[in-house]
């Protein structure tokens, strides 16, 4: 790499990592912890690419792109943050950062997106201007860090402003209609009315005619569209062949595979072929339960602010959490957490308290598969063509096999420690490994080991 790029990050640790780097690479590196400096720099001139933390001591990273564009048209910025929710990810493409990663990152990853910002600065100096940033309510509750979340947040990112019509596919619960409807509010028809269609509402002849009398060219979302008879989805196919003067946008949401769906006629194919200009999944729960403890701090604060004690889960009732298979997926959280908040004895809630309101609840088909049969290659394959699928037509990150191998190798330890009431030399063997390899894994993947009864 040739150029000089401008780092900013209050993170010590990191702006090191960085230097030594992208200086290893061939770069001159600026580094700052501040981003005053970081915007004399810019305006005096300096810098290729700058790489720029959200959160700094004196400001916020997002609200200077407008500024950086306005001083440096073109100067690509790659925004990296540990703020992982859908919003910092709107954001950074609202304001046309280059690009947007979320911290941990790749470092890797990081260096080839940086090279092929140099190589973009280097052919195309000139480049336009970065649009404001509008004031965006902060509580979404769309968070994750998971690599599926996070590739989920850049495809929302990347259609929210085109015309494209969306499919968005995924268990009840998950959030599909918070998807949509962030699509909605972020995109060039925020100003305009979005509109949640049922079945009921199509019902009459002029059921059509009156939905988009209400949208006035806004966005139309079909609600669960694969649960409505097929008259009413020829209806909704002349609805989007003839939306009248005003053309609005249409998504529509459904559970399971709606392309399996298709094939078993329960989904037209000529309304299937119309709305899935772009298809989103949204994962369960029991896919990403490293967002589990994020989600479950984010409505325990949610909870304090509208009224409840300050509360925090114990570490038993966060592992209890994790291990859960949430039917409900997150509603069902939000649900157990807000009851928690109201019912608990103590500050902290305790595993029995959660025992006893999850053992109410109904038990879901085991998390390794849609059914006892189905083999665990099988799963894998299943989920690994879903996080292919969220890329579209771009490839992952370079260094998958890796992360794969990473999030299958974490979750088989922690649960072969639980099962061994974390003994590492039972637990050793019933893995097949040596102790010291087992050792060296819980030190590299920083898993907690504790020394309890055994769960079998």
């Amino acid at each position: 790499m040739d150029g000089t790029v401008l780092v900013a990050d209050d993170d010590r640790t990191i702006r090191t990592v960085l230097t030594q780097a992208l200086t290893r690479a061939g770069c001159k590196v600026h580094a700052t912890s501040s981003l005053t400096t970081l915007m004399r720099w810019v305006s005096e001139g300096k810098g290729d690419v700058v790489i720029s933390d959200v959160m700094m001591p004196d400001g916020n990273g997002l609200e200077m792109l407008p500024k950086i564009a306005e001083d440096r048209p073109g100067l690509p910025v790659i925004v990296i943050s540990a703020q992982n929710t859908i919003m910092t990810a709107i954001q950074a493409a609202e304001a046309e950062a280059y690009d947007y990663l979320p911290k941990p990152f790749d470092l890797p990853d990081l260096m080839k997106r940086t090279s092929r910002a140099l190589e973009l600065r280097r052919r195309a100096p000139g480049g336009t201007a970065a649009r404001s940033v509008d004031e965006r309510p902060e509580d979404l509750p769309l968070v994750g860090r998971t690599p599926i979340m996070q590739a989920l947040y850049g495809l929302v990112a990347k259609v929210m402003n085109t015309d494209l019509p969306v499919l968005i596919s995924g268990e009840s619960g998950t959030g599909k209609s918070l998807i949509a409807r962030a699509i909605h509010d972020f995109s060039d028809r925020r100003t305009l009315p979005f509109v949640s269609v049922t079945s009921a509402d199509l019902q009459e002849l002029a059921g059509p005619a009156r939905v988009l009398a209400r949208v006035k060219g806004g966005t139309v979302l079909i609600d669960e569209v694969a649960d409505v008879d097929d008259e009413i989805q020829a209806r909704i196919v002349r609805m989007i062949d003839a939306p009248g003067d005003h053309v609005p946008r249409f998504m529509a949401t459904g559970q399971g595979d709606l392309a399996d769906a298709m094939e078993k006629g329960r989904l037209r194919k000529d309304l299937y072929y119309r709305l899935s200009g772009a298809t989103l999944y949204v994962p369960a729960l029991r896919e990403r339960v490293d967002d589990i403890a994020l989600l479950s701090e984010h409505f325990l604060t949610r909870a304090e602010r509208e009224g409840s004690a300050k509360r925090w889960l114990s570490e038993a009732a966060q592992e209890l959490f994790r291990v859960y298979s949430w039917p409900g997926n997150v509603r069902q959280l939000e649900n157990t957490i807000r009851r928690l908040a109201l019912t608990s004895r103590a500050d902290e809630i305790t595993r029995a308290e959660v025992e006893a309101v999850l053992g109410n609840q109904p038990e879901m088909e085991p998390v390794l598969g849609q059914g006892s049969a189905e083999k665990l290659s099988a799963s894998v394959e299943r989920h690994l063509r879903r996080y292919f699928d969220l890329h579209g037509n771009m490839l992952p990150p370079p260094g998958l096999y890796a992360r794969i191998l990473k999030e299958m190798e974490i979750p088989l330890i922690k649960i072969a420690l639980e099962a061994t009431g974390g003994n590492q030399a039972k637990c050793a063997d019933l893995l097949g490994i040596n102790r010291n390899t087992l050792r060296k894994k819980i030190t590299d993947l920083d898993i907690e080991v504790t020394r309890r009864r055994k769960l079998m």
